[in-house]
């Protein structure tokens, strides 16, 4: 047998092993911040055997007293349990973890439900699979307190046969969306959806804060800010077809009058005396669309002023 056949026997063989841990009823979990903690105790309450792994051990303690078993090394928590999830803050946490215990990787299936950029998820996939190891890479759109509603979503990306292995697991923490074998597209996917959620929470922040500044309370903005948020699916649907088709006439409306528009915000927040840089980044780029000679083209023109200045950088 030559070395690529012998290698493609032992991947099958490896890949044939982690289909078949998916029919555990046990799971590692390391990292017990809020996601973590949340994490455990919906595969405790679905009678799981949990292992779990913490930098600071005491953290696993209300665990312990409810039958998840401490694992006192990374070695011990790997050895434990075939399928392995993490909840950190990043890659570079994962990589502080295991790579002094790497030798220990080959034949495990990471979870890897932490948050970084799809290029650093597929490094690190790669550098799992260099140790023989299978990842499957998580973006949780869900906070700790939604974790074990299936209501809620994980988005999922890797080796489709070892997600569908896994993924009656998966789904006693959220429901699962699969998005395909590429390692880096589940967390586009989900980096994507924190740019927009990032963005209108802080843009609701600003609004209060010059409501604020002006007597008017968080609860008498709240019908007004909620209608404006009820109109956008209806927006994005109908932009949604001319974007895709590269179509930014401006015949609903032009790019000077978002201009003249957004100038207003940033002469309202200074006027109030709160921070006008958040609608002044706004502005820019407005001005930079205008500058470009679309004055009289939609604002979605706006999405290849974004891709030019990505260029630039």
């Amino acid at each position: 047998m030559n070395s690529s056949n012998q290698s493609e026997k032992i991947d099958n063989e490896s890949i044939d092993d982690a289909i078949a841990g998916g029919s555990r009823s046990s799971v590692t979990v390391i990292g017990l911040g809020p996601m973590g903690r949340a994490m455990v105790s919906a595969f405790l309450k679905r009678g799981y055997e949990v292992t779990v792994w913490n930098r600071t051990s005491s953290k696993a303690d209300e665990f312990v007293s409810k039958g998840a078993i401490r694992a006192s090394t990374v070695n011990e928590a790997l050895a434990s349990n075939e399928l392995v999830i993490l909840s950190l803050t990043d890659y570079d946490s994962m990589y502080a973890i295991l790579e002094s215990v790497s030798e220990k990787l080959s034949g495990k299936v990471i979870v890897n439900l932490s948050s970084d950029s799809p290029e650093k998820v597929r490094e690190a996939a790669k550098w799992l699979n260099e140790r023989r190891a299978w990842h499957l890479t998580g973006g949780v759109l869900a906070s700790p307190s939604e974790i074990g509603n299936k209501e809620s979503i994980t988005l999922y990306s890797g080796p489709s046969a070892i997600f569908e292995a896994h993924r009656k697991t998966l789904e006693v923490l959220t429901g699962t969306d699969y998005k395909g074998e590429d390692p880096g597209l589940a967390m586009l996917y989900y980096q994507i959806q924190i740019d927009v959620f990032w963005t209108v929470m802080l843009s609701y922040l600003h609004a209060l804060a010059v409501a604020r500044a002006n007597g008017i309370t968080a609860k008498q903005f709240l019908p007004y800010v909620s209608e404006i948020l009820f109109t956008m699916p209806k927006l994005l649907e109908f932009y949604t077809p001319r974007v895709d088709s590269g179509m930014y006439h401006g015949d609903v409306e032009k790019l000077a009058m978002g201009l003249a528009s957004i100038k207003h915000v940033v002469h309202t927040s200074k006027e109030a005396g709160v921070d006008a840089s958040l609608p002044a980044a706004v502005l820019d780029v407005f001005k930079r669309g205008i500058a470009s000679g679309h004055a009289d083209d939609s604002f979605t023109i706006l999405i290849e002023i974004l891709k030019m200045s990505g260029a630039r950088s």
